[in-house]
């Protein structure tokens, strides 16, 4: 009985002290009344009119007549081959290696060694894993694949797709990273 007397005890405190605190709530709002009066009765100010603007006029360049929307002065070589999609292409049952599955920004190179004549690159991947790779293993979403490796850098030619719906090869490079 004695655990009850106390809850009780602390039950009924809890409702004085709350009783207080809303008894302390119930204050007059008067004043806030009268700031609301006073901005009520405030004059209205004007709107102000909208502000006009002088024309533009054109500046006239001397000597270019052309229009810079002429395709008519493009050099026939680069009509040519910028109109022809390219003709690199994918092997779409090759099978797929590790580090494909990793954009080629998020991976690092973070090392070099060579063991029986071969040079490997050590490169680290977003889960901080660390794979070796060597000249004609592939890397990147581009279907990169490693063309040279040098002590500071992995050369690769990625296959990447044009504006003329062909695929291109395009260089690309992953230098040594400094220690993070």
């Amino acid at each position: 009985m004695r655990q009850s007397s106390k809850r009780s005890a602390w039950y009924g405190i809890t409702l004085a002290l709350a009783g207080g605190l809303m008894a302390g709530c119930t204050g007059g709002t008067s004043d806030l009344d009268n700031y609301i009066a006073e901005v009520k009765a405030r004059p209205g100010s004007g709107i102000e009119p909208i502000p006009t603007f002088e024309p533009h006029e054109p500046y006239i360049y001397p000597g270019h007549s052309r229009s810079p929307f002429d395709s008519s002065v493009i050099a026939e070589p680069e009509l040519a081959a910028a109109g022809t999609p390219g003709d690199a292409e994918i092997d779409p049952d090759r099978p797929r290696e590790f580090l494909e599955s990793f954009p080629l920004d998020s991976l690092r190179m973070v090392g070099s060694l060579e063991q029986n004549g071969i040079r490997y690159a050590l490169v680290r991947t977003p889960d901080r894993g660390v794979q070796r790779v060597t000249v004609g293993n592939r890397m990147g979403q581009d279907h990169g694949e490693i063309v040279d490796i040098t002590p500071t850098k992995i050369k690769l030619v990625e296959i990447v797709p044009d504006a003329f719906g062909g695929f291109v090869e395009s260089e690309n490079s992953i230098a040594l990273s400094e220690s993070e």
